[in-house]
């Protein structure tokens, strides 16, 4: 029998000639992970984006527990997504979510989840009567920014990614948008923190915007602080929403000549393509750009997704776009696209979240996830359910089971059709 010197030896010896083959010293599958950088993850099909918020109620002033957010990971790890993105760091809800994970990596060596970490940024007086949009909220936005700070050194095998604003700068965000300046202040500050080493130095930073704020869209936002910005951020992360797109640009949505004989299922796939092509040609549109400016970098779509119900414009009175059929057309089409081309997507978003329009219980901004408030998977995963991978697994004591209760001919009874491009309600 080998002492356990001699056994240790050998052990020892197999490390080292495993070394010296590799060029690189042995790592444990834990230091892989511990190791790995936005750069290895953005882009890589092995590891799934999605944007995540895990409030249950009408309001954000009730709090997801660490306990409540811990089934929600442990579901969408099921999933396989690995990356999560978070919106803010002043109220609890990004600080649980980092503990949650930590706390579910000790229980669990495996378990994987990684974040691109938000800090909201507003314009001076945001969210009242009279938002200045040529100044910003400095005290707020600094103390956002310092807590991405504190977050990202005190979860550096967690936090891979800072983004400097939500839709911070493109003008239709009325009630707090500001001037590409301020997002480039705070993103120059992280880039210094990390070059004198108070950040990881392969935390990325970005902001996360509407593609015309990136340059995809109007002259007004081809602006020299935009140029600068693009050259300081390590990614662009860029959003594309055709959903919304439908009741005002008729271009891409509804049924065109030539296609009524078609099915009605294939009438909506006709649909759902040009949605998807709509979104590439977004993308492309902020490619171009930055191309003409003699900048190359990577481009991943920051958020993208589909409502699966709206009582507004996007619903039966309006462009009939929004039901759980076309939100899964949408979502595997997305994902394929995305995974071919090496791309990033933060798909909005994991669950439904309530408190977007408290006020309109049927409107659109409620009804984004892939699965309800009480956890039900919606169509876009069915085949997640059928394949068992939630088994053992609830959100607040409810199993993950499917809407409909996996009925597709009760579901497609919900399904609204495209309506010819002619008869798309204008807009006003």
């Amino acid at each position: 029998m080998k002492t356990r010197w001699q056994t240790a030896g050998i052990l020892l010896a197999i490390a080292f000639s495993f070394s010296c083959h590799t060029g690189r010293p042995a790592q444990t599958h834990q230091q892989q992970k511990q190791k790995l950088t936005a750069k290895d993850i953005l882009g890589n099909p092995a590891y799934p984006a999605i944007s995540y918020g895990g409030y249950r109620e009408n309001s954000r002033d009730i709090q997801p527990t660490v306990e409540q957010l811990k089934e929600d990971l442990k579901i969408l790890a099921a999933m396989n997504l690995r990356v999560l993105r978070t919106y803010n760091t002043k109220l609890a809800e990004a600080s649980n979510v980092l503990k949650a994970i930590r706390a579910l990596k000790q229980e669990d060596p495996n378990f994987e989840m990684y974040v691109m970490l938000g800090a909201w940024i507003d314009c001076k007086r945001a969210w009242t009567s009279h938002p200045n949009h040529e100044e910003e909220d400095a005290e707020a936005n600094a103390a956002e920014i310092q807590r991405a700070v504190d977050m990202a050194n005190q979860y550096p095998d967690i936090v891979k990614i800072i983004a400097v604003g939500n839709e911070a700068m493109v003008k239709w965000a009325a009630s707090y948008f500001v001037q590409p300046w301020v997002i480039l202040k705070y993103v120059n500050q992280l880039q210094a923190l990390k070059k004198a080493g108070k950040l990881p130095k392969d935390l990325w930073i970005t902001s996360s915007d509407n593609f015309a704020s990136w340059g995809g869209g109007g002259a007004e936002y081809h602006v020299e602080d935009l140029t600068k910005l693009i050259k300081a951020v390590d990614f662009v992360s860029m959003h594309t929403y055709p959903m919304h797109d439908t009741h005002y640009n008729p271009a891409f949505w509804g049924n065109f000549g030539g296609e009524e004989a078609l099915s009605d299922t294939a009438k909506i796939a006709a649909a759902m393509t040009r949605a998807r092509d709509y979104a590439v040609s977004q993308y492309q549109s902020v490619a171009t750009y930055m191309k003409g400016l003699g900048i190359e970098k990577p481009i991943h779509i920051g958020e993208t997704g589909w409502a699966s119900a709206s009582n507004e414009h996007y619903g039966a009175d309006g462009s009939k776009a929004t039901d759980e059929y076309k939100e899964g057309l949408f979502y595997n089409m997305m994902r394929e696209w995305t995974d071919t081309k090496g791309i990033a997507c933060f798909y909005f978003e994991a669950f439904d979240e309530i408190w977007k329009d408290a006020a309109n219980p049927g409107g659109s901004e409620n009804h984004f996830g892939l699965f309800t408030i009480d956890g039900q998977a919606k169509y876009a995963i069915w085949d997640l359910v059928d394949k068992g991978v939630f088994k053992g697994l609830a959100r607040d004591g409810n199993p993950v089971v499917k809407t409909y209760g996996g009925d597709k001919k009760a579901l497609l009874k919900d399904v609204l059709l495209p309506p010819m491009k002619q008869k798309i309600p204008a807009a006003h």
